[in-house]
Order: C-alpha cells, then structure tokens, then sequence
C-alpha cells in the first residue's frame, strides 16, 4: 500500500531530477513545501512557470539574462577586450561576487569530456573563437576548473587561440590562510608553477 499521497509522491520525484538532490533531501524539500501556507507554494510554482519564458540566453556570451545582449554585455564601463571563459553561469555568478574581474565573459555551458560525449562542437567554443575574430579582444582568461576535464578544455582552448590573442589561465595555488604544510603535492605543484613574480631584479 502506498503511503505517500501522488501528488507529494510526483513532486518528491520531481526534486530527485535536481543535481545532488537525493531522496531523503527530495522528500525534506517536498514536506517542508507541504507545511508552508498554500500562497507560498503558489508563488514558487509561478516562479517556475516564468522561468523560461522570461529568461533567454544572451547572443553574446551564454549568460542566462532577462535582456539580450545581457547586462554585463551591455555594460560601457566593462573592459571589452578581455573575455573570462567560463564552464557554466554559476562561475560567472562567483567570479562577479569578487568584484576583481571588470571584463567580459564566454560560458561555454561544459566542459571537454570524451568519455560523456561531450567534444569541442557540444559546448560554446567556436562561438568563442568567432567572437574574438570579430576584432577588439586582446586577451582571453581560461577561468575553468582545474579538474581534468577543466584542464582539458583549457589546454584545447589554448591551443586553438593560439596567435588570435594573448591567453592566461587563472592562477591556482595554495587557498588564502591554508598552512603550507598541509597542501597535497598537486597543489603545492601548481603553486609553483603559478607562481608571480612580487619583485624584479
């Protein structure tokens, strides 16, 4: 006999869909919904209902936006000749919570992965590669991660950009406050390869 009502059943299914959400946290999320005023629930199930009909993809680069170009895009006082690559619109969202980065951005929307299917036609590159084409970039910062997929597709990205304009990566290291004798040998190994140069002779 089944004990969970359909519709609480559908909408804990629903939330297993979600990335890391499993079915203890799927079931949290659904009762705690359950629980709150009916008005609530209303709102949230609006929100998603608009969800992808006012929010498009920006022309430019990727970004998820209410306006196309996008607001970072449209922006005069950003700085257009330098193009942050990023996997996914999370990573533009931390990179702009720093309030370092005053370029541009490209998501690629993943990552090079052999294994997955996913090859250099399945994510944003030739639209990278077309954008910088286009004149007035002069330097591109490979923001992916340093997984081996992210890794991956920042040595292709270096590779294809080569001699259409200047390629950095960002720099990966020993986190701030970290004791250095605790960093495994990888990182401590991209310290030094990431290393600045603070003084010159």
């Amino acid at each position: 006999m089944e004990i969970v009502p359909a519709p609480l059943a559908r909408l804990i299914s629903g939330f297993e869909k979600l990335p890391g959400i499993g079915r203890k946290t799927a079931t949290r999320l659904s009762l705690h919904i359950l629980r709150r005023p009916a008005g609530e629930a209303q709102q949230l199930a609006r929100d998603l209902a608009e969800l992808h009909s006012s929010i498009n993809m920006c022309d430019n680069c990727f970004a998820f936006s209410e306006q196309n170009p996008c607001r970072i895009c449209s922006d005069s006082r950003r700085d257009a000749g330098l193009i942050c690559v990023v996997e996914g619109p999370g990573d533009l969202l931390v990179i702009e919570k720093t309030g370092a980065f005053n370029g541009l951005y490209h998501i690629l929307h993943g990552v090079l992965s052999p294994m997955d299917g996913i090859g250099p036609d399945e994510i944003k590159i030739d639209a990278l590669i077309r954008r910088i084409k286009q004149g007035g970039v002069r330097e591109v910062l490979i923001g992916t991660s340093s997984t081996v997929p992210g890794e991956a597709t920042a040595s292709y990205l270096s590779e294809k950009l080569q001699g259409l304009v200047t390629v950095s990566r960002l720099a990966c290291g020993i986190p701030m406050g970290m004791d250095i004798k605790y960093a495994d040998e990888h990182t401590l190994a991209r310290s030094i390869e990431s290393r600045k140069i603070t003084v010159q002779k």
